[in-house]
């Protein structure tokens, strides 16, 4: 028995009927777009209507979570794999009682896990599915390996661009390498897309019928379109004071696109149902990928 079947064994084995959350993983091409704003500001707007939100900052080497989040995480996810820790005990409850989930480097070593180690981390990480409702996955910037594992165990891929043209050019390179990977599925994972920075609504859907003119011709790839996220002074501010700007000044043009963009991921009239795929059946889709690639 291969390593993949043991982990859908052991997903099968911890199967009592209980919710899945949903998992929202958020990237971009590049760094400095504004992406880890995005995870947050989407975080406080999905508390506002109600859902339990926790983040998992997979940002390795970069604290811009909790840097935003203004709140120094006591513990991360190498604790829980290394130290013993339970999956309450890692998460910084910040704004709203957001979850947080500091990363650390932990993922980098799960290949090298012996397979109770792995039914330990499965067990605990399927528990966030009765804490939550919503997962925020914040990946690192660019297109490596690691940000790659996220976005094809994720169902739901939220793409983060700017009108720069490396920005829009990094992110065609991203869903390019992604399209390519072996184990990406069309078919299992929505992507969708949020123009940040943007001087006004016009000029999003214009960055973003470029990006969809380019993909669909060469790559065939569906993506979705949810909305733009203006230049604002007030987001600005907020992120210097470590304040979400949702929370700050709601009333900002930033946080009220952040709002209606949020409403939009709720709207179950889309067309398109959101699978919730839960965070067991994710994790072990990234660790079945490192062990089959080891």
């Amino acid at each position: 028995m291969d390593q993949a079947e043991q982990l859908r064994n052991i997903i099968k084995a911890n199967n009592n009927p209980r919710p899945a959350a949903r998992i929202i993983t958020v990237t971009s091409g590049k760094g400095g777009v504004g992406k880890s704003n995005t995870a947050i500001n989407l975080a406080i707007q999905f508390r506002k209507m109600g859902q339990r939100v926790i983040i998992l900052d997979a940002d390795f080497g970069l604290a811009n979570i909790e840097i935003m989040f203004g709140a120094v995480p006591k513990h991360n996810l190498c604790d829980l794999i290394y130290q013993g820790k339970n999956i309450r005990e890692i998460i910084t409850w910040g704004p709203m009682e957001v979850g947080f989930i500091s990363g650390g480097s932990g993922i980098v070593g799960l290949s090298n896990l012996s397979r109770d180690y792995l039914i330990y981390i499965v067990q605990n990480l399927a528990e966030l599915d009765t804490i939550a409702d919503i997962i925020i996955v914040d990946t690192g910037a660019g297109i490596s390996d690691a940000v790659l594992e996220f976005l094809v165990a994720s169902g739901e891929i939220l793409l983060v661009t700017t009108p720069e043209p490396t920005s829009i050019t990094d992110s065609y390179s991203l869903l390019k390498a992604l399209r390519h990977h072996p184990r990406f599925s069309e078919t299992a994972s929505q992507i969708k897309v949020i123009a940040n920075k943007v001087d006004n609504q016009n000029e999003g859907q214009v960055l973003f019928n470029k990006l969809n003119t380019v993909v669909g011709r060469y790559l065939k790839l569906p993506i979705m379109y949810l909305g733009a996220v203006p230049q604002d002074s007030q987001l600005s501010r907020a992120v210097m004071q470590q304040m979400p700007v949702s929370l700050q000044s709601p009333g900002a043009k930033s946080a009220l696109a952040y709002e209606a963009i949020a409403a939009k991921m709720m709207n179950k009239e889309l067309g398109q149902s959101v699978t919730k795929r839960g965070m067991a059946a994710f994790f072990s889709h990234i660790v079945a990928g490192k062990k089959n690639n080891d």
